[in-house]
């Protein structure tokens, strides 16, 4: 599960966050056909590579199951044919939306005769904490794609490889569509001292956080992180 040791996990998180900066620049200034392109690959990519998705979720309920987690946990975290499908028309539905870069949202003009305009822009570097869905991965990624921005991903340790084996997917799509493949990434071990480091903001490089999970998990994202925190029910804001 890529335990790496205190040190390395310091360097490991710069690093990630350095790459994902570099694919934010390109990200901001990708087109709306490119984007939408990716999308579209990514969803193909998810239903040709459906068993490899499944088999990694298999991994994971296992290793769940062995851990006696409730029914309900279980549910959450379980991935069959159908919520595969459903994540791959979710990535499709994001690109039949409009894009939000560029987008106009107030103007006024000043008595000295200057116009204004307060125009929609992307964020940069997103980073995304969640615990036990492994679909977030599929749905954070697409918004961040969409509207312009580099997504880092942190799932829980108990969808670790059902996380890993979509985010796959999402890179193959944006590779095929000729985007920087760092612009989705994953935080690549499940020690908690990951997480630290995401909420110290990777040096600069993390502009935002999104943290989506139970209490304990907002909680210790808005008590910690030294970026601006956003909460995941204004993620879908992200792609309006």
């Amino acid at each position: 599960r890529g335990m790496f040791q205190p040190a390395d996990i310091s360097a490991v998180m710069s690093q990630l966050g350095r790459r994902a900066r570099a694919a934010a620049r390109r990200m901001a200034v990708a087109d709306t056909d490119a984007k939408n392109r990716a999308l579209m690959e990514m969803a193909a990519s998810l239903r040709q590579s459906v068993g490899t998705v499944l088999e990694a979720n298999a991994i994971d309920m296992a290793a769940a199951a062995d851990a006696g987690l409730g029914a309900a946990m279980l549910d959450r975290l379980r991935l069959d044919e159908t919520r595969v499908e459903a994540m791959a028309v979710g990535l499709q539905q994001i690109a039949g939306l409009r894009d939000p870069v560029g987008e106009v949202i107030a103007a006024w003009d000043r008595p000295n005769g200057l116009h204004i305009e307060r125009v929609r822009t992307p964020l940069g570097v997103i980073g995304v904490v969640f615990e036990s869905r492994p679909n977030v991965s599929a749905d954070a990624g697409g918004l961040c794609i969409k509207s312009g921005n580099a997504v880092i991903l942190r799932g829980g340790s108990d969808s670790w490889h059902s996380s890993r084996a979509i985010q796959a997917c999402l890179v193959q799509g944006l590779t095929r569509a000729g985007l920087p493949a760092d612009a989705i990434s994953m935080v690549p071990t499940t020690d908690r001292a990951a997480v630290g480091e995401l909420l110290k903001g990777l040096d600069g490089n993390l502009d935002v956080i999104v943290p989506r999970g139970g209490r304990s998990l907002v909680d210790r994202v808005q008590s910690e992180a030294r970026v601006p925190v956003r909460r995941a029910q204004r993620l879908a804001r992200l792609a309006p």
